[in-house]
């Protein structure tokens, strides 16, 4: 795993019903980009020294950006689907 500063550090839930948590990564120890890092998350606000575990991967902003768009286009497309499907249920 590498890393620089403004990546996302994402951790995986393994529980059900639990979201994966999300922190900016803000500082790196090493020259080669691996843990440890400094990051902050999202959901709590909290800063820590982490060594991420296999359930952690790290993104670019700008791959954060193109999964969140992704994830707006299927909810989109979910509820124009729900929305015809009902219109035409309706007629």
């Amino acid at each position: 795993m590498k890393a620089k500063p403004g990546d996302w550090l994402i951790v995986e839930s393994h529980s059900v019903g639990e979201h994966p948590r999300r922190a900016l990564i803000e500082e790196v120890h090493s020259t080669d980009g691996t843990p440890p890092y400094v990051v902050r998350w999202t959901d709590s606000g909290h800063e820590v020294l982490m060594y991420p575990g296999p359930g952690a991967h790290v993104l670019t902003s700008e791959e954060l950006e193109q999964q969140e768009a992704a994830a707006v286009a299927r909810a989109a497309a979910v509820q124009a689907e729900i929305a015809a499907r009902r219109a035409a249920h309706i007629q």
